[in-house]
């Protein structure tokens, strides 16, 4: 296959930036003005700074004053979680959890590194983690997330769809379950935005994370959504911009390209959902059909409608990735911030799979430029490539004990 034809399949690592939101950058490119300054540059870069926020707050229907621009999901999640140990000072609005003494944070075994590593700090800052553990789809156990909710719980936060395997957790009843004990509850959305509707106002969550290299917008650029009158810390200190609540100048090509991405992905969810249901459903049954002793992992139902995680017996995932590459087929192991790791995936580890078959999987994850001819030629070229991989184990027996 040429370079020119390449078929790309790691949309949950990042999307290339689309035609129509370049178009925007290019003629936003004389937008030099500083959105904080008064004169008329810096008027005219603030207009398109005040478009961008407005739909990107309609994307997840919230109100543009409770959207805060930073420079990606990675950011926002950080932000969420450290306020909680943050110092009670005048930076923090609405009072510190940990003045009011409340110094721990629920969150699961399946979250993004940027949730995971976070919390690692906050335990070494003296606050108290709960990593609450998934079902073998990825599921967590509503019944044990009340039951950990202490007087000191300050924050639960769980990701609304898991980068690797796509299940989508029940956010509405966890933001129910956080209101009903006086807990905030923050979500990462990264995954989601786009993919599946989002209405804050409906699930009830006081933080939401997105980023907008995951909805083919720019990279370095992303939000938080912080309810109104929700406590609030700032991460990044030392400027006025954004309410006092980010400081730093505005990424005014990133925050553009971002608010027009954000206005196409309200506009064509609902054909999105359809096409990309109906492009992994064809490429799951073509690779159970084609292909012996595989896994599929992750929720039948509540999932990504892009994504398809598969687990090879056999076959190392890091080998699959090379030699379809090989093909011209960009696939991913799991997740991209976690990539350069010889480990086995913790989420795959987390919902019950061997070290070994938690090695031998592969994520697909499609996109809006994916057609039915890029799955027949997955499906054509994946089987020989396993076969090829496991003939050279000497692990695999073949389906056999």
């Amino acid at each position: 296959m040429s370079e020119e034809k390449r078929i790309y399949m790691d949309y949950n690592a990042t999307t290339p930036i689309r035609q129509e939101v370049k178009e925007a950058l290019i003629e936003s490119f004389d937008l030099y003005g500083n959105p904080s300054s008064l004169h008329t540059p810096g008027r005219l870069a603030t207009e398109k700074i005040v478009e961008a926020r407005i739909n990107i707050a309609k994307l997840i229907n919230a109100e543009p004053d409770e959207i805060i621009f930073t420079a990606g999901g990675s950011e926002s999640n950080n932000t969420v979680l450290k306020y909680v140990v943050c110092s009670p000072n005048k930076g923090c609005s609405g009072g510190c959890c940990s003045k009011a003494g409340r110094d721990q944070i629920i969150t699961t075994v399946i979250e993004h590194p940027s949730i995971i590593s976070t919390m690692d700090f906050i335990k070494d800052q003296g606050g108290t983690p709960v990593m609450l553990g998934v079902d073998s789809k990825g599921k967590i156990d509503l019944k044990e997330l009340e039951e950990s909710i202490t007087e000191k719980t300050a924050l639960i936060s769980v990701m609304m769809a898991n980068n690797e395997i796509g299940t989508i957790q029940d956010i509405k009843e966890i933001a129910r379950i956080g209101k009903k004990h006086g807990v905030l509850v923050h979500t990462d959305a990264v995954q989601a935005a786009g993919k599946i509707p989002i209405d804050v106002k409906d699930l009830g969550v006081d933080y939401l994370s997105l980023s907008g290299h995951k909805i083919y917008a720019p990279k370095g650029i992303g939000i938080l959504y912080a309810r109104r009158k929700a406590p609030y810390c700032p991460f990044i200190h030392g400027g006025h911009q954004e309410d006092g609540r980010r400081a730093g100048t505005l990424n005014n090509l990133g925050i553009i390209g971002f608010g027009r991405a954000a206005e196409l992905a309200l506009k064509e969810i609902d054909m999105e959902y359809r096409t990309m249901q109906r492009l992994r459903d064809r490429l799951k049954a073509g690779i159970v059909k084609s292909v012996p002793d595989i896994k599929i992992n992750g929720h039948e139902t509540d999932v990504l409608p892009n994504t398809l995680n598969v687990s090879f017996a056999g076959a190392e995932g890091e080998s699959i990735l090379l030699y379809l590459d090989m093909e011209g087929i960009a696939v991913s192991t799991g997740s991209a911030c976690s990539s350069d790791s010889l480990e086995p995936s913790q989420v795959l580890l987390s919902i019950g799979l061997g070290p070994e078959l938690a090695h031998g999987s592969i994520r697909f994850s499609l996109g809006r430029e994916n057609t039915e001819s890029d799955i027949d030629y997955v499906i054509e070229k994946l089987p020989p490539v396993i076969a090829k991989i496991r003939k050279m184990s000497t692990a695999y027996t073949g389906g056999k004990k």
